[in-house]
């Protein structure tokens, strides 16, 4: 199965979990290529938000606190790296200070650059930095299309009290 089809396939399989939400940008509305893995997801499991990255992670924070598992996405790392204050004050902290086993699961890419170089303000990996600032999160790079449902659905299954961001890679979509 090609990469585009195993994200569509994850997405498909969080979905059918009662307690699972989509949130972010255009997840209820077309605009980045991430949107179109949610288009046979049901509405009533999308929140649409606008651009304010630092609030979106806040309230996946506030999601997972309340018994939901959010898919929060940000379509680039370039994105995802105005909300790290929630991300490491908060949400790397959070089941460490309260015993918690919250569980939140954050989507992200490293931007497409072929066939058009979109410049490099989105094209940036932070895994490596994202990670070493992080003690209870774990980033999964989805390089290959047989790594991507064992890894969403590990993040889904997880019990250690880890949060986890899978990575995809923009140009992957059509090449894999």
């Amino acid at each position: 199965m090609k990469y585009f089809d195993q994200l569509k396939l994850s997405m498909e399989y969080l979905a059918k979990k009662d307690n699972v939400i989509f949130m972010g940008q255009a997840v209820e509305y077309p605009g980045t290529a991430m949107s179109n893995t949610l288009l046979d997801i049901p509405d009533n499991k999308k929140i649409e938000l606008p651009v304010s990255e630092e609030m979106q992670m806040g309230m996946t924070l506030g999601m997972s606190m309340n018994g939901f598992i959010p898919v929060s996405i940000f379509p680039r790392w370039n994105f995802l790296i105005l909300a790290l204050n929630q991300l490491i004050n908060h949400i790397d902290k959070f089941n460490l200070m309260y015993k918690s086993n919250n569980k939140l699961i954050i989507r992200t890419s490293i931007g497409s650059e072929r066939p058009l170089h979109p410049q490099h303000q989105h094209v940036g990996d932070f895994s490596e930095a994202v990670s070493k600032m992080c003690s209870n999160i774990e980033i999964i790079k989805l390089n290959e299309p047989e790594d991507i449902f064992s890894s969403y659905k590990k993040a889904f299954l997880r019990k250690d009290s880890k949060n986890t961001i899978l990575v995809e890679y923009g140009d992957y979509y059509n090449e894999k």
